[in-house]
């Protein structure tokens, strides 16, 4: 390349003001705008919480009228299975005469309300509330009935709950009994009485 030969480029020419071209670019970039504030609008939404996870920790009513003696009821409470039983007396008769075989008897460790610290680990003693997980890893003890065949459970076995996971057992309180996988007893969810037959699961105020 002759080096005293001028290197030649295309000439920029100034463009001359276009008033239509330029409201054509404002309408364009108006409607670019609104289209990714749309697409960003439910993008932003999803970090919103849910009406359910806003209601995620806050008290569960439960209506108690239904659930005949022996029977029970699970409802959810801070995504955790709680489980509502009404005890007979016979079911009640069944927490006593076996202390010896249980890791904590009298509730010691903090697994419970101050006056659900008690045999019958509940306010009203014929109402047992707790949350179905077993200390262990977390899993979901069954309940079994006194006189239940089961090669896994004492033959006299007075009655309560047993993860099939482990080998977990505890008595109709929640109680786990000694040499067991899970480290202590059931846990038991503040609650208090709403009226007769309602209890409120997450709230203690006035229990």
């Amino acid at each position: 390349m002759n080096p005293t030969l001028p290197i030649s480029c295309p000439s920029i020419q100034a463009t001359p003001h276009d008033p239509d071209k330029r409201l054509w670019l404002i309408a364009t970039g108006v409607a670019g705008g609104a289209a990714a504030l749309a697409t960003a609008v439910p993008f932003v939404s999803t970090f919103a919480p849910s009406e359910r996870a806003r209601a995620a920790g806050g008290p569960v009513q439960v209506d108690i009228a239904d659930i005949p003696p022996g029977g029970a009821k699970t409802v959810e409470w801070r995504g955790k299975p709680v489980w509502v039983v009404r005890r007979t007396p016979d079911m009640l008769a069944a927490l006593e005469g076996h202390d010896a075989e249980l890791a904590d008897p009298a509730s010691a460790q903090d697994q419970q309300p101050a006056y659900a610290r008690n045999p019958a680990r509940a306010i009203r003693p014929e109402v047992f509330v707790a949350i179905g997980i077993c200390t262990h890893l977390g899993c979901s003890p069954t309940d079994v009935p006194k006189g239940t065949a089961n090669p896994s459970l004492p033959a006299d076995w007075p009655g309560g709950f047993f993860c099939p996971c482990h080998g977990s057992t505890f008595d109709g309180a929640g109680r786990v009994y000694k040499n067991k996988p899970a480290p202590t007893n059931l846990e038991i969810p503040p609650h208090r009485y709403a009226g007769e037959t309602q209890i409120l699961i997450g709230d203690d105020a006035a229990a």
